[in-house]
């Protein structure tokens, strides 16, 4: 099994240094799968940048499956959203809805755990 997990300032340019991490961690698997990863794991983090504003670790476990979750210490409970198309944002979980396999939320004491898992 490989695993990694890192912790991350609360900066948009941290956005590339996750989605290296999961290139990294990733390494020898499926080209699309680890671009996917790559993708939905930028999302997140991008989240936990514009919304919970919290500094944010990334952890990635790789087998069979691979899983990768994000935490954040930020209140509130990330939901999938219908933008229009006039919009610019709002379709990160939706991407992550459509890409992964399973995902979900996990409230903690301080904050919340995103996770999805891809094969």
């Amino acid at each position: 099994m490989t695993t990694a997990t890192r912790r991350f300032a609360c900066r948009p340019t941290e956005v590339r240094a996750a989605r290296a991490l999961v290139r990294e961690t990733l390494d020898g698997h499926d080209a699309e799968l680890i671009d996917a990863a790559e993708l939905m794991t930028s999302e997140l983090v991008s989240n936990c940048v514009r919304h919970a504003q919290t500094d944010f670790e990334v952890r990635i476990s790789a087998q069979d499956v691979v899983r990768v979750e994000v935490r954040d210490s930020g209140e509130g409970t990330p939901r999938v959203l219908s933008p229009s198309a006039r919009e610019t944002t709002g379709r990160g979980l939706r991407i992550v809805e459509a890409m992964s396999r399973q995902w979900g939320v996990i409230d903690q004491p301080a904050g919340k755990v995103v996770w999805f898992t891809i094969s």
